[in-house]
Order: structure tokens, then sequence, then C-alpha cells
């Protein structure tokens, strides 16, 4: 067995385990048995289960690096920074059928959407939480992570005119400032929400 064919054996025992099993449930150990490999040679490769995660969904981005790329710059233009990283890795159709497998799995398995939750939570929401350093930085994280989704999810998924069609730039000029004034700590929310 080649090096490559070790590879893709491991990614694909991982995104079946991801997708049966949720994020939290799979274990680097579980996908190595299902692979045939020891774990240490997943280990070897990826690194991590984060790792292995964006490897085996096809993520055009690793969370440990993509987030501290994204603040790097400090908190001037992170809206539209994140406005461009989500629609650049949704706008990749592989990428985002292998995250809609998850969503869907989510929605019909408790374990699932736990397992995307943490996944979600862990690898991208308590990062930039703690890049961005704003007060009430996890609900402004939130809120702009809920938002996101909600904009991809119409420009990508049920197709909604004139989100579907409109070019990248138009939608990222009409998003971005939103999310930017959420990044503002001397912006208070909306309704005095702490």
């Amino acid at each position: 067995m080649t090096s490559d064919d070790v590879r893709d054996a491991v990614l694909d025992s991982a995104r079946v385990a991801f997708r049966s099993k949720g994020y939290v449930r799979t274990t680097i150990k579980g996908v190595a048995a299902a692979a045939g490999v020891a774990p240490e040679v997943v280990s070897r490769y990826w690194g991590s289960k984060e790792k292995l995660f964006a490897a085996a969904m096809k993520l055009p981005f690793d969370p440990a690096t993509a987030v501290p790329e994204l603040a790097a710059p400090g908190l001037e233009g992170m809206g539209e920074r994140l406005t461009r990283a989500t629609l650049d890795t949704l706008s990749d159709e592989e990428s985002r059928e292998d995250l809609l497998v998850l969503f869907k799995a989510g929605a019909s398995s408790t374990k699932a959407t736990a397992g995307l939750r943490a996944f979600i939570e862990q690898s991208m929401i308590d990062r930039l939480v703690r890049y961005i350093g704003v007060p009430d930085a996890r609900l402004r994280v939130s809120l702009i992570s809920s938002y996101l989704v909600g904009i991809a999810a119409n420009r990508y998924i049920t197709r909604l005119e004139p989100l579907a069609s409109m070019p990248e730039d138009d939608l990222v000029k009409i998003v971005a400032p939103t999310i930017q004034a959420w990044l503002d700590p001397s912006i208070p929310l909306p309704g005095g929400v702490a």
C-alpha cells in the first residue's frame, strides 16, 4: 500500500466516521482502526482531529491557522475578511456538499448536531473570541456566525435571489459592515444585551 493509498483510506474512514458519529464522538484511534493503520500514522499525517476533520471534509482552510490569519491584522476590516472567508469556503461545491451532509445529519441526529456544534465552537468560535477580545465577544461571534450561515444557506442551498446570483464583491459590501459593527466594542449591541 502506497502512502497515497494510506492517506486515502484514512480520509475515507474519517469521512464516514464524522458523518455518522459527529465530530465529538469520532476519534483518531477509531478512524485509524477503520482504515487498518496505527493511530500514529493518522497523527503523523494530520497531527490533530481538527486537521483530520478539515482534510476529510475537504475544508479549504485549517481552523487552527485560518482564524489567527483572519485576526492578525486586527479588528479593522475583520468584517470583510470573515465574510470573504465564509463565501470563499462555501463557493467550492465539493466543500459545500461535505458540509451539507454534516448539517443534514445534524438535523436528524442529536449526536451529529452536538458533534458539528462542538467543531464549530472549539475550532472557530472559541478561537475567534480569544483573538478579537472585545466585551461580550462570545455573543457577538455567535451572532456573526449565525448571520454568515444564514447568508450562505440562502446563497448556496436555497439559492434565494438576488443573493444566489449577486457578485461576491457586492454581497461583501452589503454584509461586512453589519459584521464589522458587531465586532466594534464601542458599538453596544441593540437592546442593551451583554
